[in-house]
């Protein structure tokens, strides 16, 4: 029999969201309306949290001198530019574009309104009719993109980061003559670690191939490196290539504003040639509604604040980010995160102590993104803990005692 209401035009629920949607209906961190934000701390009805959900990590959404910038550019401009970009492009566009090329020092780049949007639309062109490689664990929006490079035309096959001979060989198994593109996180938005991409854009230079990177956890906080850095995040945030030492040469490189920047903004990083061909054959640029006034502007004054400021704010966030971490470790706890950057993945012992786990870190003030089956595999269930440069080390303290007591009334998985 069908559950009245799970059929609609012959749609059913799928059984593979299940376990999302017992969380969506059951969990209070998930699907949550938040009534009142003050920095790192939220409102949920009468309940006070400390965020350790957010994305903003350099703390720019909550910057006063970045706030400042949005009256005058909406009063120049107005809310919302409603062209799309190939109609006409507010000068605010190519101002961020020219900073932007400077900062990843690429060839060229081109803005869009959101990653999801760009790999939906641009990987499914590269693509054409030839070859995708997608990595196991890129982030589930790649993959569609992928799907929907599949549904054009191109072949599928998915590989591991960790086995670069695995991806050597199916890069040589495919027939040449045609476009080959392989997919991949720069940083994996639940383990935090950075991609070999060394290792991988040499692989794809010899076989003729493209690499295509989502670095939106990177740009911002991780970047070149270099004697006078104060952290090993690296310099300017200018994200994975730069701070792997590599070259934009057979690389794409997407990035997103809306993490770092707290703006709602994306670009890809490519070669003046591709920006040109993708103005009229990717749909967004034709389109889509473009990313509204304040975002603009925002996103312009993130990228003078982080010339100014940048570094030191991306030091202060290693420091808090280590604290945990090295707190995670004295509590003898497994976390993937190898490389220390702000995204702090917990598993479970027994996924099924998942809505307990949630509710009690919601009762201790501590609001932290639940990971559950098919966000990540059924052995990967358990939470992720983002840290930002507003958090402050009070809002650290306050977490560090939580997992303690997690700890202590819970089987975490212990670490190696």
């Amino acid at each position: 029999m069908i559950e009245p209401g799970t059929e609609l035009l012959g749609v059913r629920r799928d059984p593979r969201w299940e376990d999302l949607d017992h969380l969506r209906r059951t969990s209070p961190m998930s699907d949550c309306v938040l009534d009142e934000v003050r920095g790192r701390h939220i409102r949920s009805g009468d309940h006070w949290l400390i965020d350790f959900a957010s994305c903003n990590y350099l703390g720019f959404d909550c910057d006063p001198e970045i706030m400042d910038a949005i009256e005058p550019a909406v009063r120049r401009w107005g809310t919302h530019p409603s062209w799309s970009r190939l109609l006409g492009s507010p000068r605010l566009y190519p101002e961020i574009e020219e900073r932007l090329t400077a900062l990843l020092r690429a060839p060229d780049t081109l803005l869009l309104p959101t990653a999801t949007l760009i790999h939906a639309s641009v990987i499914p062109v590269l693509a054409d009719k030839g070859h995708v490689f997608v990595e196991a664990a890129a982030h589930r929006t790649v993959y569609d993109g992928c799907v929907a490079a599949r549904g054009q035309g191109a072949t599928l096959r998915r590989f591991h980061a960790d086995r670069p001979d695995e991806l050597a060989a199916q890069l040589r198994a495919a027939p040449n003559g045609s476009a080959r593109l392989v997919c991949l996180d720069g940083v994996n938005s639940m383990s935090g670690n950075i991609a070999d991409v060394p290792q991988l854009a040499g692989i794809c230079r010899d076989l003729d191939a493209t690499l295509y990177i989502d670095d939106t956890h990177g740009f911002g906080v991780i970047g070149e490196r270099g004697a006078d850095e104060p952290c090993p995040y690296g310099l300017r945030g200018n994200s994975v290539v730069r701070h792997t030492g590599e070259t934009y040469d057979n690389i794409v490189l997407v990035g997103g504003f809306s993490k770092a920047y707290s703006s709602l903004l994306a670009f890809l990083a490519l070669p003046p040639w591709l920006k040109d061909h993708l103005k009229v054959a990717a749909a967004p640029y034709l389109y889509s509604g473009p990313s509204p006034t304040a975002s603009l502007a925002t996103a312009l004054a993130g990228l003078e604040v982080n010339d100014r400021r940048g570094d030191a704010i991306r030091a202060d966030l290693h420091r808090k980010t280590v604290r945990v971490l090295d707190h995670v470790a004295g509590l003898g706890l497994e976390t993937l995160n190898s490389d220390q950057l702000p995204i702090v993945e917990i598993p479970l012992a027994d996924a099924a102590d998942l809505d307990a786990v949630a509710g009690f870190l919601w009762e201790q003030g501590i609001y932290v993104t639940l990971a559950v089956y098919p966000l990540v595999p059924h052995d990967r269930v358990g939470f992720r803990v983002q840290l930002t440069a507003l958090n402050s080390d009070e809002d650290i303290d306050r977490l560090n005692a939580a997992l303690t007591r997690l700890a202590e009334r819970f089987p975490l998985r212990p670490g190696s």
